[in-house]
């Protein structure tokens, strides 16, 4: 039989002895089921001896009644608050992690220790000295370095721990017992009493830290935090282009002046700052669309010196029936444009004074999907094997009209052989006929380049027309030669009408012979 208790400094595991106290083993167990140790604080801390819990408001409580039996728990009857504690001469205090029952004597007889509650954990080996005042009745299994801890907290002079250590809460891992008339274990853990928050003195997780050392701590903290956000800032600047370094600081000859007049113009301002020292540039800022102040101004002096004592000067100084106010500049943004422009410059001059492909660089160009989207025509942009839909769209109909004017061979040649061509049997004229017609496609399918290379097209150089010439000849070359082709299919169509006719008239005498 085991029990779990889940305290501030970690969890302890306890085997029950229940063969040899069984009456404590109960007990303990069932106050243990009722949540009764919840909240309970670990007290009275003598190193490398022991340690006492169970009282749920513990002895710095002046409402505390010491803790009571289940038995009492149940009945209420403060005769029932303790039991009689048993010894069995077998269990010695030997070894650390024995538990017992704190025990005290009897009223009416000394000679017997009772019981009720709180018990002891040793946390040293070689006990005895509690032997015969402990009642143990268990031992622990698991958890000795939560001991250890412990046994190493800081205690004032009665043994209590300066920070809390107190059971959170307790689980039964196996009960043999049946349960005593009217116990009620509760669904879930019930949360501390008033009684019990007010024993607290310093609760879990609080530091021991003088006041003025916190104080000091935390303002030490909160300028690192305030210093590392400023320099994310100022990293994702730089990495925007925005800034030329993170490190990057305002300049110290710049004063800011806000809260000024509208109608205060940058030669008032000059004239009024200018007995300090020399005056490099003074602008007040202005809406870049209708003109109108922003009521700041930045000036800038030539030395550091000149600027130190305007500041001093002329902070809430009356100008123009307005209260202004100095302080030292924090903007950059000058001496940004001023690093942006000279950057740009060292590229384009790396680009060898072009501009550069992208960024005023030439090994950096934009990469482009379609590039003919964006590259410059050719000259001989006509002059290409692949063509656009807007560029073939009526020229076919251009080659047919070309076709009939006699533009293939000058005479119209074509059109009259495929006429005067004699047409034989039938299914000569339909084998015939679809070759000529598929070859007729072909040569019509041709003429629109052609007719593409012929057309004058902008005023073409005299060197066109003999490439002209020359496609002429090689298109009369290729008719004459298609022509003997159909010569020569049609002899061949002739030869095999001229056989099938002999073989029948064959045929018909044959028959007639017999």
């Amino acid at each position: 039989m085991s029990v779990l208790l889940e305290t501030s400094a970690g969890d302890i595991v306890i085997d029950l002895l229940v063969d040899y106290a069984p009456k404590m083993s109960e007990n303990f167990v069932k106050l243990c089921k009722v949540k009764y140790y919840n909240f309970a604080p670990i007290h009275s801390i003598q190193k490398s001896f022991s340690l006492q819990t169970g009282d749920p408001l513990g002895p710095m409580s002046a409402q505390s009644d010491g803790g009571t039996s289940i038995w009492g728990l149940l009945s209420g009857d403060p005769k029932d608050k303790t039991f009689p504690a048993l010894f069995h001469p077998k269990l010695k205090h030997v070894e650390r992690g024995t538990v017992s029952m704190a025990t005290a004597p009897h009223p009416s007889d000394p000679d017997l220790r009772v019981a009720g509650s709180q018990f002891i954990i040793t946390l040293g080996d070689n006990t005895d000295y509690l032997d015969g005042k402990a009642a143990i009745f268990g031992k622990v299994v698991e958890g000795f370095d939560v001991l250890e801890k412990i046994n190493d907290a800081i205690v004032d002079e009665r043994g209590h721990p300066l920070v809390d250590i107190r059971i959170k809460h307790t689980v039964v891992l196996d009960d043999p017992y049946p349960d005593p008339a009217g116990l009620r274990e509760p669904s879930s853990s019930p949360p501390p009493t008033k009684a019990q928050l007010a024993t607290v003195r310093i609760a879990e997780g609080e530091e021991l830290l003088d006041e003025d050392a916190s104080e000091e701590a935390a303002a030490l903290a909160e300028r690192r935090r305030k210093e590392r956000e400023a320099a994310a800032q100022a990293l994702t600047l730089e990495m925007m282009g925005d800034l030329p370094f993170a490190e990057v600081k305002p300049p110290e000859n710049v004063l800011f002046v806000c809260k000024l007049n509208p109608v205060t113009t940058d030669e008032d301002l000059e004239l009024i700052f200018s007995r300090f020292g020399k005056i490099l540039s003074c602008e007040v800022i202005r809406d870049r669309k209708t003109g109108d102040s922003l009521q700041y101004a930045f000036i800038e002096y030539d030395d550091k010196q000149s600027c130190e004592d305007a500041y001093a000067k002329m902070d809430s100084v009356l100008i123009d029936d307005r209260r202004i106010h100095v302080d030292f500049s924090q903007s950059v943004s000058k001496l940004s444009d001023v690093w942006r422009s000279e950057t740009n410059t060292k590229r384009k001059k790396a680009g060898g004074g072009k501009g550069g492909g992208w960024g005023g660089v030439n090994e950096l160009e934009k990469w482009r999907k379609y590039r003919n989207e964006y590259d410059a025509p050719d000259d001989n942009e006509d002059y290409e094997m692949v063509h656009d839909v807007e560029e073939m769209r009526g020229q076919h109909g251009k080659g047919k009209d070309h076709e009939k004017e006699g533009g293939d061979d000058g005479g119209g040649g074509s059109d009259r052989r495929r006429e005067e061509r004699p047409r034989g049997r039938e299914g000569d004229r339909f084998r015939g006929g679809d070759r000529d017609r598929r070859r007729d496609g072909e040569r019509r399918s041709r003429s629109p380049r052609r007719d593409r290379y012929r057309e004058d097209r902008g005023g073409r150089a005299a060197g066109d027309s003999g490439r002209e010439r020359d496609w002429d000849r090689r298109d009369r070359d290729r008719d004459r030669e298609r022509e003997r082709d159909r010569d020569r299919d049609r002899n061949k169509d002739s030869d095999r009408g001229r056989d099938r006719d002999r073989n029948r008239d064959r045929g018909r005498s044959d028959y007639r012979h017999r």
